[in-house]
């Protein structure tokens, strides 16, 4: 395992391009791309002012900055850099911006949701879609690109309007039997579209693709309800976690439950493998050795500084007791995150920070518990085999794969708080994210498995 130099970073804004060939970052007013296997610069381009949100086109050919204090938003051009366009929405202003999936429009949302502006690229047209609603997830395209659900608020009532995205014609309009809507998302196969409701109502609602209501589903009443939702990639489960701290799997034969998965406090089942993390001092005199690196532009791995160790069950995990008294309380399921493959479902319980569950799908049973020294910040499966990456704002990454795990130190001269992580589509390296610097985690496809050294005795 290898590390790249580190480079300078504003706002998080560090994204692969979809066809792994490049890397976009954004430091305050410019935007750098870098060739992903030499990370030399490409292209350097200068926006009109700092960039609060940065996205790819679906083809890697263009790059979408939001500057939303002034409600601007820039386009870039790979292969034509002295291309470039402007869209300026004016006293309408800007919250939100989006690329449509055929990389050829973008979806403006001005202030208050009055309106979504659908801009063209190719024949410079705008169309507007009016009563977008205000939530959290509004806007959701199918895998394919060729659908688009917007959540709409009229008259106090929720809607859903399906849009073909080829010419944006309305498809489908219908209203949806809730009190609040808060989000909403579609299959991966897309054919069916799961609606939420705010967390004040447990409700989940299925609809097909021509706005049938398919199934209604309620765990619960007159407590806090649904906080976080994650489809598998195969489209066969629904995962919904809760305020309640457990997971629900609901099934795409029946949309019923099929199991519902707790985060006790205390993990007694002699079949599940908790790993804690703990403080290792490096060996004396190893930790100025240098050694030549194994690729341009990367340093070697400086000595671990905490390792994992297997606990014997039963193991009491660190709680966290919520403020009853303010809003948005720390309890509930707040992460999920299903494999590549679908054989396994992370999740973290947001009372019990520190920990992060993995969930061995096929066998519907809970397979690994790993305990950090912090609160997990963030955490990612590899787009191409069951490898998880967490981070807990420290200067640590770990990773996680059914042969083991490891803690793994970022190299370099001063602190480096790992706030976020991404994988390159190949599963090859690994972005990692700090307020202010980023840099990337190379691994080798056989050492990253060979170093996953620990085995699991229980499995």
């Amino acid at each position: 395992m290898n590390f790249s130099e580190v480079f300078k970073l504003s706002s998080l804004l560090c994204k692969f391009s979809p066809d792994g060939k490049y890397l976009a970052s954004c430091v305050q007013y410019r935007l750098v791309v870098r060739d992903v296997s030499t990370l030399q610069i490409l292209q350097l381009y200068t926006c009109l002012d700092q960039v609060q949100h940065m996205e790819w086109s679906a083809d890697s050919l263009f790059i979408l900055c939001a500057m939303y204090k002034r409600g601007l938003v820039q386009v870039w051009s790979l292969e034509q850099p002295e291309w470039h366009c402007k869209i300026d929405e004016g006293s309408a202003g800007l919250v939100a911006s989006c690329w449509s999936p055929d990389g050829r429009h973008i979806l403006n949302t001005t202030e208050f949701h009055l309106r979504i502006t659908v801009w063209s690229l190719c024949t410079k047209s705008v169309s507007y879609i009016k009563y977008p609603k205000a939530c959290q997830q509004g806007i959701t395209f199918t895998r394919d690109g060729r659908y688009m659900a917007l959540a709409e608020r009229r008259d106090c009532k929720d809607y859903v309007s399906i849009f073909v995205c080829s010419d944006w014609q309305l498809l489908r309009h219908f209203d949806t039997d809730t009190q609040d809507l808060a989000g909403m998302e579609w299959a991966p196969n897309g054919c069916v579209l799961a609606v939420w409701d705010s967390c004040l109502e447990y409700k989940m609602l299925l609809y097909s693709l021509d706005g049938r209501l398919l199934s209604v589903y309620s765990a619960y009443e007159w407590s806090l309800g649904i906080k976080s939702v994650a489809w598998s990639p195969s489209s066969q489960f629904l995962a919904v976690g809760s305020y309640d701290g457990k997971v629900r799997l609901l099934n795409h034969v029946t949309w019923k439950m099929t199991t519902e998965f707790g985060h006790p406090a205390a993990v007694s089942n002699p079949k599940t493998v908790v790993y804690r993390e703990a403080e290792k001092s490096p060996p004396p005199g190893l930790g100025h050795l240098s050694f030549p690196p194994s690729r341009a532009g990367t340093r070697p791995l400086a000595a671990l500084e905490s390792k994992y160790e297997i606990a014997s069950v039963p193991v009491s995990l660190q709680t966290l007791k919520p403020a009853a008294d303010r809003a948005n309380p720390r309890m509930g399921v707040g992460m999920l995150a299903f494999s590549h493959d679908s054989y396994f479902l992370a999740t973290r319980n947001d009372n019990v920070p520190n920990a992060v569950w993995v969930w061995d799908i096929q066998k519907l049973r809970l397979f690994v518990v790993l305990e950090q020294l912090a609160p997990v910040r963030s955490f990612q499966w590899d787009p191409q085999q069951p490898r998880l990456a967490i981070c807990t704002a420290g200067s640590k990454v770990y990773l996680w794969s059914p042969a083991g795990c490891m803690s793994v130190q970022v190299p370099g001269e001063g602190d480096f708080p790992v706030l976020s992580l991404c994988w390159h589509s190949s599963g090859d390296s690994l972005a990692l994210l700090s307020k202010d610097h980023f840099c990337l985690c190379f691994l080798e496809p056989a050492e990253g498995r060979a170093a996953l050294g620990q085995q699991d005795s229980r499995t």
